[in-house]
């Protein structure tokens, strides 16, 4: 049997609660199926699950918090439940496109930044990509998206009054917004209160606000207790990647023009697979390079607070698939719908405050990270190449980096490899 354990989603996180089983006692599961809900102080979170069988035994009872580690399920791994066949013959909607890309770094991002609102422009034009995956239609249940559930509680509306109008019937946010004005209520976004939601006492919204700021404090200062940080910066030419993307979204449809973010993504990658120092995890006091870059994108959330999921593998994508995963990501961050692969695999943060108007961003490591690149905004200063003076466009990278992992020496190569990559942007 193998134990299915509440898993740890967050440097931060001591505890989740389940929210809901997608699946129940008898139920086929395969690697990367979404089996619970689980909410943490970060907000809800799919839950997946990395083995395959058949659903022995539920151990935990919606509704329950537990610590990290209880353990939630038995999965009988046995080849007989591995073969075994679904007793719901419903096919969950399709997943994402990527293994994933409207959440933490991983559950909250170091509050220094936020790169979701540099690929702000970006969602409102691009055509997004298939929404998570929905647990399959029971007798007892309709099926219903994470958001739409989370929106009914909120608004008090009751499910099984409720007409699914998404992909196989399945209960989406549009079906919850006009139930809700079916009663002369207002969706969310129609009904956003003159002030904001920290002025509300006592509100949902505030408590939930409240709690990330918890967590976020939390991570942070143990960050700055535990983590001998060092500071690096340089200023990257962006010249040639300006005059590449214009060339190259000249030809596109508006939908899947590519915005710098997307290169600068790939090159930290691609720099990360160059210098391993930077890309992987302290613990248990020895730093264990990861096999793969998993970039955790610091993205800003329209209530408050930050988050910084992963965009997994970047260095093996193209940076069409770097930027449609963003997008997606940023998305589905904003909306509170993310896996806890993405809030927990990430293994290098990039975070972006150039909308914000800044040039210069140094940030705090999430552990047990050892590393987060900062990005200032793309702006015009003088630039002296070759004798010649001349205006070009420019955006300043810093480096936070573990000098338990990694010295000033392998730190500056980092910060050079990724500004090399960003001179010849038709390679990334």
């Amino acid at each position: 049997m193998h134990e299915f354990r509440m898993p740890f989603l967050g440097a931060d996180m001591e505890a989740g609660t389940v929210v809901e089983w997608l699946v129940k006692p008898g139920d086929r599961v395969a690697r990367g199926d979404v089996v619970a809900l689980v909410e943490t102080e970060k907000g809800l979170i799919e839950v997946e699950i990395f083995t395959a069988g058949v659903v022995d035994t539920i151990a935990v009872e919606p509704g329950a918090k537990v610590p990290v580690g209880t353990l939630l399920a038995l999965i009988d791994e046995s080849p007989a439940g591995r073969e075994a066949p679904r007793p719901r013959p419903e096919a969950a909607a399709t997943a994402p496109a990527e293994r994933a890309p409207e959440p933490p770094p991983t559950a909250a991002a170091p509050p220094a930044a936020s790169a979701g609102a540099e690929a702000a422009p970006g969602p409102a034009a691009a055509t997004p990509p298939p929404g998570p995956r929905l647990p399959a239609a029971s007798p007892e249940r309709p099926r219903v998206s994470p958001l739409a559930r989370r929106m009914a509680a909120e608004l008090g509306v009751d499910l099984a009054h409720v007409t699914g109008t998404g992909e196989g019937g399945a209960i989406v946010k549009a079906d919850i917004e006009r139930a809700a004005a079916g009663r002369g209520e207002a969706s969310p976004e129609q009904s956003m209160p003159a002030v904001p939601p920290a002025a509300e006492p006592g509100g949902a919204a505030v408590d939930r606000l409240a709690a990330m700021r918890r967590a976020i404090a939390a991570a942070m200062t143990r960050s700055k207790r535990e983590i001998p940080h060092y500071y690096l910066g340089t200023e990257v030419d962006m010249s040639r990647c300006v005059a590449w993307l214009a060339g190259e979204n000249a030809k596109r449809p508006v939908t899947s023009r590519l915005l710098h973010s997307a290169l600068l993504l790939k090159a930290v990658a691609l720099a990360a697979r160059e210098i391993p120092e930077m890309n992987g995890h302290w613990i248990e006091g020895g730093f264990r390079p990861a096999d793969a870059v998993h970039l955790g994108v610091g993205i800003s959330l329209r209530q408050g607070g930050l988050v910084a999921p992963a965009i997994h593998d970047v260095e093996g994508k193209t940076v069409d698939e770097v930027m449609r995963d963003l997008l997606d990501l940023v998305k589905r961050a904003r909306a509170g719908v993310l896996r806890s692969s993405e809030v927990s695999d990430a293994t290098l943060t990039v975070t972006n405050l150039g909308d914000q108007g800044v040039e210069s961003v140094f940030g705090i490591i999430y552990p047990p990270q050892v590393a987060l690149v900062g990005i200032g905004r793309l702006h015009e200063k003088p630039w002296a190449e070759g004798g010649m003076i001349g205006a070009r466009p420019v955006v300043a990278a810093s480096l936070s980096a573990d000098h338990r992992a990694s010295d000033g020496h392998r730190g500056a190569r980092f910060l050079t490899a990724i500004a090399r990559r960003l001179q010849a942007p038709e390679m990334l």
